[in-house]
């Protein structure tokens, strides 16, 4: 399966079952004699021995398993977190400072927009670049925020917050219990809508820009507090996409260093549902 997340476009760990998006017929080729050609790194030099098929030592001993997903998860948010705060304390948004303290925050939001594309396009997972990204993504996050707190009200940060936690929360729920089953079609409903999505809010920003004001509308009045549920909810399908790519990457053996590469993915997720909150609390609260 390929994920909506860039970071796992270059991967898929589950073998087609019961119509999950599977793998090249390649790699599928065998599995009906070969138990462990079922795994998709039964093809891939450092996951199997070519001569018996059986998966090489080093997979083994170095799987990925969900304590190394959860622990690379809480690094990459700790960082998130931990540099948010400091640029909400270093760069404070009132009228003396708003102008330098935006240039840093729209500063850092593309430094972290081009390490996650680097990061992207790299055959392997590197640490520094998903680090990097976090923190510089929780610089963005800091300045943001505390804007909204100052010029709105604390509360709408706090609600933002609780919301992120508790969407994350019920699609695990969710996800654990069944109800949500990520197969080849829903992969493509959420991979067409998301793109649908970004192409509105991208021709909604053109022409905010070069009208002034909110352009179309998207973002502001009731199509704002449309389109953002309509952004939380796809957060929360690719929630579900980030969650099968980590048990299918611990059920079929993907090396350790993968799961920076399932932290990666979870954590921008996080970050475009908490943005897409606070825009939509924003709305509620009266401030287009």
């Amino acid at each position: 399966m390929r994920s909506s997340n860039p970071v796992f476009s270059r991967r898929g760990f589950s073998r087609d079952n019961g119509g999950y998006a599977g793998f090249d017929a390649q790699q599928q080729a065998g599995t009906a004699n070969n138990p462990y050609a079922a795994n998709p790194y039964a093809t891939n030099p450092y996951a199997a021995d070519p001569q018996t098929g059986m998966p090489a030592t080093a997979v083994r001993t170095n799987a990925m398993t969900m304590d190394d997903v959860v622990s690379r998860t809480a690094m990459t948010l700790g960082t998130v977190v931990l540099t948010a705060v400091i640029s909400w304390v270093a760069l404070p948004v009132d009228a003396a400072n708003i102008g330098k303290s935006y240039g840093i925050a729209i500063g850092a939001a593309l430094i972290a927009m081009v390490l996650a594309l680097v990061q992207t396009f790299k055959s392997k997972p590197v640490p520094a670049l998903i680090l990097g990204y976090a923190a510089f993504e929780g610089v963005f996050l800091g300045v943001i925020s505390s804007a909204t707190s100052t010029y709105i009200g604390p509360g709408v940060v706090i609600q933002a917050v609780l919301g992120t936690m508790c969407v994350f929360a019920a699609v695990l729920f969710a996800y654990k219990m069944r109800w949500i089953r990520v197969t080849r079609r829903f992969y493509g409903f959420v991979m067409a809508a998301a793109m649908g999505f970004m192409l509105l809010m991208a021709v909604n920003l053109l022409f905010s820009l070069f009208g002034g004001g909110d352009g179309l509308g998207f973002r502001s009045g009731g199509l704002g507090i449309l389109f953002g549920i309509v952004g939380v909810i796809l957060g929360a399908c690719f929630l579900a996409l980030d969650f099968k790519q980590v048990e299918d990457g611990v059920t079929y053996g993907a090396p350790r260093e993968e799961s920076w590469l399932a932290a990666f993915g979870l954590t921008m997720t996080l970050v475009w549902i908490y943005l897409e909150l606070l825009r939509l609390f924003q709305i509620l609260s009266g401030d287009d």
